[in-house]
């Protein structure tokens, strides 16, 4: 718990920097370069002997949903909301790991219907009024399907390192999944980014650095190192440590501006959304 603790306070600072200092970027090539320094950081590291063609490609496709596809959804959502209903919206991520969780062990309960409902609810609570077709919706949906790879990434991080050997360390690993979500940034690049119109100055450079090298590289390996220590509950109710802080640090540090009672009583409904939705071993 206490790496998923660590981690959550890192992320916490994430969402307004990006938002603040890098708005300017094509959103994909933010996502390929963070993605990018974590390959680096990770590469010297790698170890593929004991592990075979077929462990290593599983590997590197958890990578591309739980890291590649998640953070090519969730870069662009920042075109249409702000930092804090960006880190508002990932409330839901807890309960897509629930569902996730149920299905896999086919354990469904009325619950999950009525946690999806609470969600939704939740929600609409923070956009009521905006048009559904509108950006905050646009972002909304944007980071649910983000939410959804990162949820469903964890649970096959925790399944495929439980049948790899004890004895090869997660260090020695962690650079497939970073290989896997790269490729599939780099590729998303090649469609959605005109590489020859990214300017980047020396802050956001420095800001990049940051985000590549420990919010991504690091602090992924440490969440995913973390969730094979803990159960599917314990698990759930820490993908949203990083929301309170998140909001607090959006709104005093970066500046933002909110609808205060809408957002805690969005806030309080997907909160009650993941209590919920959370699995028994939880309880």
């Amino acid at each position: 718990m206490p790496l998923l603790l660590l981690v959550s306070l890192v992320w916490a600072f994430s969402f307004g920097l990006i938002k603040g200092q890098l708005a300017g970027i094509d959103s994909t090539a933010v996502a390929t370069l963070r993605l990018a320094l974590a390959l680096l950081v990770f590469l010297p590291w790698l170890r593929t002997r004991g592990l075979s063609p077929r462990a290593m490609a599983r590997l590197a496709l958890v990578g591309a949903a739980q890291f590649g596809l998640m953070y090519l959804l969730y870069q662009r959502s920042y075109r249409y909301l702000p930092a804090y209903a960006v880190v508002l919206f990932t409330l839901t991520t807890p309960l897509y790991v629930a569902l996730l969780a149920a299905a896999m062990e086919r354990r469904w309960a009325p619950r999950h219907l009525l946690a999806a409902l609470l969600a939704l609810l939740g929600s609409a609570a923070v956009w009521y009024q905006a048009p559904p077709e509108g950006p905050l919706f646009r972002g909304f949906m944007l980071l649910q399907a983000s939410n959804l790879c990162f949820a469903a990434g964890q649970l096959a991080w925790r399944r495929e390192r439980a049948r790899l050997p004890a004895g090869i360390p997660d260090t020695a690993l962690f650079a497939l999944p970073c290989a896997g979500a790269l490729a599939v940034c780099a590729a998303g690049s090649l469609v959605l980014t005109d590489w020859g119109a990214v300017h980047v100055t020396a802050t956001q450079w420095g800001v990049l650095a940051y985000l590549g090298v420990i919010a991504s590289g690091a602090c992924f390996f440490g969440w995913n190192r973390g969730a094979t220590q803990v159960n599917v509950g314990t698990l759930a109710v820490f993908n949203n440590a990083k929301v309170p802080l998140g909001v607090v640090c959006s709104l005093l540090f970066f500046g933002e501006h909110a609808n205060l009672p809408r957002l805690l009583l969005g806030g309080a409904v997907m909160g009650l959304a993941v209590w919920v939705a959370r699995p028994r071993a939880a309880r």
